[in-house]
Order: structure tokens, then C-alpha cells, then sequence
């Protein structure tokens, strides 16, 4: 993924505004409300024909809107049987696939689970998976960037330091970073000034200041237990102190495209935007 101009602000799928059908008149409200950005939601499947990816890059193409993509949640790079390891491989390459006929950058989706193993085993194990995905697509000659995400559970693979390890040891490697699942998967950290900022230092530190500039993230409030994430909330009935996370984005002029996930995505990018671009 090429660096950003700035960092672009937009929805988690269709505006809930849009009164079009299909996945075009979704990214065309985006553009009529302002929003710089939207995030395809393929998590039920990768369902979209020709003529919607025609649709949808030609509007990319004039207006350079960022256009990210979700792939489904039925993947697991971790997966024991060999036929649920396939599976999921084929939905990540079908989400980049579809991406790229969109004319996008960025495909992120929920890595995989530990499933009662060491760490290190799963994380050998999604490592392989995703230099085979990664290989498979350059040969291709498709230059979607592959970007697992953090995830909200201790369950789940994919806490900030595993993505940030294996975009190192995967060529051409992505992370995507979701603040809100960060603070769910550890019981309430991630929540200031000083985290936020260790969590970006240790992306810089990591994978380069050059990354910092094509960034993609996640952002909504969210509601959590002992075991991690329960749901997704609105970011003003949330404890998460997202106009701290905002300002350290700016102190390090973090670029890229930043996905509200919010139960109605809309309103809160419209609040994310506004209060990121006051003076």
C-alpha cells in the first residue's frame, strides 16, 4: 500500500444514509457526505459481480477515495483440518481479488485462533499461510497490501506485537490496527495518552516511520469483560478515550485510512472527522 497525503476518515461499509442498492451507492454517499474513505464488508462472503466493481472504481478512480476491505469472518490461518486451512486462505485471496477490482488498497480480517496451543505454534503456523497468500497474490500482479487485525478476545491470534512481528518476517505485509479491540483484549489498557503512544512507537519501531504513513486502522467504542471484547458501542457510551487516541495520530502524523466501526458508522466518522479537523 502506497503512502497516504493524509490520514482519510470514512464508514465501515455503507452509510446508513445510502438509499441506493449495492456496494456502489454506499461508497457514492461516502464521497457526497465528505467522507475520505469505506471499508467493503465482505465478512458473510465475498459477494460482488462485475459491474459493482466497475461502478465502484470508476468513483475511486475519480475522487481517490481510500477503499479498504473486511474479509469473512469464517477464517482461521490456524485451522486444524487441512480443508478449513484452504477455506480460509481461498477467502482472504478472494477479498484481495475483489479489493483490487475496486480499485482499493488495504484487506484486513481476523487472523485465526490459538485453539489451545502455544502462541508461537499458531503464530508459525499463520505465518506460513500468509507468505503463501502473500506469494500467491504477487504473482498475480495484485498489489493489495495484506493487513491481519488486532483482535478484541486473548483468544484470539492477533494482539498488536504478533501483527507487527509478523509483517516483519512476511515481505509486503500489512497490520491493521483496531485501538478499540486493543483495549478490550486487555481488560481496559490502551486507553491513554501514554499507550496510545507506546502502541504507535512500537509500530515505528518495528516496521519503519515510513509505515506510519499508510496506516490502517480501526476505530469505534467498544464493551468488554475479563474475556475481552462483548460488542461494538457508540464511541461517546464507551470509556474509550478516542479524542486522546486522535491527537496523538496527529503528533505523529499518522497517514492512511482510519474505519469507524461504530453501530452506525456514519455518525460516528462524522464525529471522529469533526474533531480531528478542528484547529
Amino acid at each position: 500500500m502506497n503512502a497516504y497525503d493524509k490520514l482519510r476518515i470514512g464508514t465501515a461499509g455503507s452509510p446508513m444514509s445510502t438509499t441506493g442498492k449495492g456496494r456502489s451507492a454506499g461508497v457514492a454517499r461516502s464521497i457526497e457526505l465528505g467522507f475520505e474513505a469505506q471499508e467493503l464488508e465482505f465478512v458473510h462472503g465475498v459477494n460482488i459481480n462485475e459491474e459493482e466493481t466497475e461502478k465502484i472504481k470508476a468513483l475511486v478512480k475519480r475522487t481517490s477515495i481510500a477503499l479498504t476491505a473486511h474479509g469473512p469472518y469464517y477464517i482461521n490461518l490456524n485451522a486444524q483440518e487441512p480443508a478449513k486451512k484452504h477455506a480460509s486462505t481461498s477467502r482472504v485471496l478472494n477479498t484481495a481479488r475483489a479489493l483490487h477490482a475496486c480499485g482499493g488498497t488495504s484487506a484486513t480480517f481476523h487472523a485465526g485462533f490459538y485453539l489451545q496451543q502455544p502462541p508461537e505454534t499458531a503464530y508459525e503456523t499463520i505465518k506460513e499461510q500468509l507468505k503463501h497468500i502473500t506469494k500467491t497474490l504477487q504473482e498475480e500482479g495484485n498489489p493489495i497490501t495484506i493487513s491481519p487485525e488486532t483482535t478484541g478476545k486473548p483468544t484470539q491470534f492477533g494482539s498488536l506485537q504478533e501483527l507487527i512481528r509478523l509483517a516483519q518476517d512476511v515481505e509486503g505485509l500489512g497490520i491493521c490496527i483496531d485501538f478499540a479491540h486493543l483495549h478490550a483484549r486487555s481488560n481496559g489498557r490502551y486507553n491513554t495518552k501514554k499507550e496510545f503512544k507506546e502502541a504507535l512507537e512500537a509500530v515505528e519501531r518495528g516496521l519503519g516511520k515510513e509505515h506510519l504513513k499508510r496506516m490502517h486502522l480501526h476505530l469505534s467504542g467498544i464493551n468488554y469483560g475479563e474475556k475481552g471484547e462483548k460488542n461494538h458501542l457508540f464511541l461517546e457510551q464507551s470509556d474509550l478515550r478516542w479524542k486522546e487516541l486522535l491527537q496523538q495520530l496527529k503528533e505523529f502524523k499518522v497517514r492512511g485510512a482510519l474505519i469507524c466501526e461504530s453501530p452506525d458508522p456514519e455518525a460516528d466518522a462524522k464525529l471522529i472527522k469533526k474533531t480531528y479537523e478542528a484547529p
